[in-house]
């Protein structure tokens, strides 16, 4: 298939993949690259989640926010776990009963105010993935450790019930000469079907737990990982070039059931790595190798897959932009400080505004995925984090705020016409130090739904003296 002209940066590189949350030194109340977590394409389309852990020079058409809208509370929060390393807690989810988060070997419910844990279910290894997507049911999809020992490896896949508290089933998967145990680097949720890839194999399961397929074996191919929601799945597959140094990626949109290949895009021999941002519609993120340290990406490409062969919709070019995704080295999962409103087709992504242009801070601006042409932008945010969050009903933005030395935090309302800020809650002063350090430090997920802001850390980590006194593992706010 021919290939799309691309912008002059699409130039080989053997550059290192920058691991995810790779950040400058930050700022008291200020940070570059945050980590967002965005279900994207997910079942729950109106509870998108973003995270937290981080352009030209125009001015936005708004300025600050109109009002100081509601005085938050802090309704609840979740102590750190004591760590002698960095251990992954990866996994925020709210139903319409629970607040649950993944947390040291395992997860845990609790009350929606997020006070008082009400179930916990023990994994015996340290949780791998999660999948932020979930189904109307509650249910989702977890990779962990097969043991809490040093040696122990991601070989696990679960099914958790998280209206229930329970882990419905734990499944390993088999490589192509039957042997149990495949390692795997990551797991998705979609179209009744949960799938897991990495370096080792794949596998997929139906959600009452039957085996469904595997990748076909080809000695020179590999699915890299799949990404879920709502009725898709879609795989990254990758096959050894003809020097071997490089792989060549495709994009493929597959059955969920028997993974036969409904749509095919060949991406650009250039591309190093691939990570999907949505389903539906198709957005994947690709990074030539030369991408800003930390966003793991150099453009955005919108794919339409309604064909047997995929077709470019529009490019855009992150790199020369400077809006700044911050998508996982080289996991297919997992990209963040974006959020998606399906309806116009616009994608809003955050960037810095440096202090030749009246920063340091944040600004979001509006991207119409199929001309890849600007729609607004925000004013800068000076010196605070200004974050996606996710969009509502009426496809307005909803982002995080974040404190100052002397302000806290809060959730804002971005209107998708002319970019104006209007504050919803604004956060307690005295936790603004551990807002803060979550902020600055962390790398968390966030969740707006219900008029509560929920925050969780998807590491748990020693405390350092400058990442805010006390700073939680999670935190709710709301009225």
């Amino acid at each position: 298939m021919s290939q799309p002209s691309l912008p002059p940066h699409y130039q080989p590189s053997h550059q290192p993949p920058q691991p995810q949350g790779v950040r400058r030194a930050p700022s008291r109340g200020w940070r570059s690259k945050p980590a967002l977590k965005l279900i994207a394409g997910g079942a729950l389309a109106a509870v998108l989640v973003t995270g937290c852990g981080s352009g030209d020079d125009d001015d936005g058409k708004s300025g600050g926010s109109s009002s100081q809208g509601a005085q938050a509370k802090t309704l609840g929060k979740v102590a750190m776990p004591k760590v002698g390393k960095e251990t992954n807690t990866m996994g925020t989810w709210v139903t319409d009963s629970a607040f649950v988060k993944g947390d040291v070997n395992k997860i845990v419910g609790y009350s929606l105010d997020g006070a008082k844990p009400t179930w916990r279910i023990p994994l015996g290894g340290q949780l791998c993935w999660a999948s932020p997507h979930m189904t109307k049911d509650g249910l989702t999809a977890i990779l962990f450790r097969d043991g809490a020992g040093e040696d122990a490896l991601c070989t696990k896949v679960g099914l958790v019930d998280l209206k229930k508290g329970e882990l419905v089933w734990q499944k390993e998967g088999a490589d192509s000469e039957g042997n149990a145990g495949v390692r795997f680097d990551e797991v998705t949720i979609g179209g009744g079907t949960v799938a897991a890839a990495g370096t080792g194999g794949g596998g997929a399961w139906s959600l009452d737990g039957k085996p469904l397929w595997k990748p076909a074996y080809l000695a020179d191919c590999d699915d890299n990982g799949y990404a879920g929601g709502d009725d898709k799945i879609v795989a990254i597959r990758g096959c050894d070039s003809e020097d071997s140094s490089t792989e060549r990626l495709e994009v493929q949109t597959v059955d969920p059931r028997t993974r036969d290949v409904m749509s095919s895009y060949k991406l650009d021999e250039k591309v190093e790595y691939a990570h999907v941002i949505s389903t539906a519609p198709l957005v994947v993120a690709v990074d030539t190798g030369d991408s800003d340290a930390g966003t793991g990406t150099t453009d955005l490409l919108t794919i339409d897959d309604s064909g047997k062969q995929g077709k470019l919709l529009s490019t855009i070019d992150v790199l020369a932009k400077g809006y700044q995704p911050n998508c996982p080295a080289t996991s297919v999962e997992g990209c963040t400080e974006v959020a998606l409103d399906k309806a116009s087709s616009t994608l809003y992504l955050a960037s810095e505004v440096d202090v030749d242009h009246g920063g340091p801070g944040d600004r979001i601006t509006g991207l119409n995925l199929k001309t890849g042409k600007e729609t607004g932008k925000t004013k800068m945010a000076e010196n605070r984090s200004l974050l996606p969050i996710r969009t509502d009903d009426d496809g307005s933005l909803l982002a995080y705020l974040g404190s100052t030395y002397s302000e806290a935090g809060g959730v804002v309302r971005v209107d998708a016409k002319d970019f104006a800020m209007e504050t919803l809650q604004t956060h307690p002063e005295d936790m603004k130090d551990a807002e803060s350090g979550m902020d600055i430090y962390g790398d968390c997920t966030m969740i707006y739904t219900g008029k509560k802001l929920y925050i969780g850390d998807n590491k748990a980590t020693r405390p350092t003296s400058g990442d805010g006194a006390g700073r939680p593992l999670a935190i709710v706010f709301g009225a």
